[in-house]
């Protein structure tokens, strides 16, 4: 019996016979722009790509999707971005591992682009072709993209993955020379199936987290795991108005405290629509959205709390 490889994908109907008809008619095209928002399946379909492609030519079908999972297939390169630290690259996972605490973001480097230059120098081991997938591809420096649009030029025997949030987010000299498959937002049955079929059916409890997740799985479990970060009887005090102006900058004083940069940005997303669903008043939202944009320019960070709850106990 044969296994569909993209199986494991759900709600994603146009990708899944985009991707799998070409397969069929032989016209994979030499590079594809996975685009959507993040966490609704798209790196998941890459991998379910990858394994269509490669299922007919290598030999060992059956420990297929393992080795691709582990990343230890001879005709893949799979791409993330990186910090710099101490000489070395690390991905965001092995940053994390590693309790590194860095302000900006990973990105792809221009040595990752050579590094992909190399591997497609030389002709497929096992299969007929080389695959390369590049995750967050909107992380590329103008020099790495330059450097990539001369490998999508003259791909030779290989198939390129670039995967990002949006077509433009990446530079249009590499948007003309990839074929776009769009991934869209999940709706609620397709969402529901997801979170039950990994295990996270405590999820579905939480209405605001699911309004912030906004159609995506992995947005929906990141944001959970956010709000297991957040001290319980804070987060009670947060759900309900500032009762004085003194409650206001004591909840300020202790988010400040309490949680890093990146959880007090979800808090903003987590209180839009949690204020939302309790008192639908724009103007609270708006507040909020100036919070988001005050941290975002590393202002201080209990200041921009305490002027926000301040805000909020008088409007309320």
């Amino acid at each position: 019996m044969t296994i569909d490889p993209f199986s494991p994908l759900l709600g994603q109907p146009q990708a899944v016979e985009l991707l799998t008809q070409a397969v069929k008619q032989n016209r994979v095209a030499p590079a594809y722009l996975f685009v959507g928002i993040d966490g609704v399946g798209k790196t998941l379909a890459a991998r379910c790509f990858v394994e269509l492609l490669f299922s007919a030519q290598t030999r060992n079908i059956a420990s297929l999707p393992s080795r691709l999972r582990q990343g230890n297939h001879p005709d893949l390169l799979w791409v993330q971005p990186t910090y710099q630290y101490q000489g070395k690259r690390l991905t965001a996972a092995e940053a994390t591992e590693k309790n590194l605490k860095r302000k900006a973001p990973p990105v792809i480097r221009l040595e990752q682009i050579r590094e992909i230059t190399e591997f497609l120098g030389r002709p497929p081991l096992e299969s007929g072709r080389n695959v390369v997938v590049l995750e967050s591809a909107q992380t590329m420096a103008e020099s790495a993209a330059n450097a990539l649009l001369k490998t999508l030029e003259e791909p030779g025997q290989a198939t390129l993955i670039l995967i990002a949030p949006s077509p433009e987010s990446v530079l249009p000299t590499l948007l003309s020379r990839c074929q776009r498959v769009p991934f869209y937002r999940l709706d609620t049955k397709s969402l529901t199936q997801v979170l039950t079929q990994t295990g996270h059916e405590e999820i579905l409890q939480h209405p605001a987290v699911l309004s912030v997740a906004a159609g995506s799985p992995g947005s929906a479990i990141a944001s959970y795991e956010q709000l297991q970060i957040i001290p319980e009887t804070l987060l009670q005090n947060l759900t309900k108005a500032p009762s004085s102006y003194r409650h206001a900058l004591e909840l300020a004083k202790t988010i400040a405290q309490e949680l890093d940069t990146e959880t007090q940005l979800w808090l903003v997303d987590y209180l839009q629509q949690s204020y939302w669903q309790q008192w639908h008043q724009a103007e609270i939202i708006h507040k909020l959205e100036q919070a988001r944009k005050s941290l975002l320019c590393y202002a201080q960070p209990r200041l921009v709390w305490e002027c926000t709850f301040i805000a909020l106990f008088r409007y309320l």
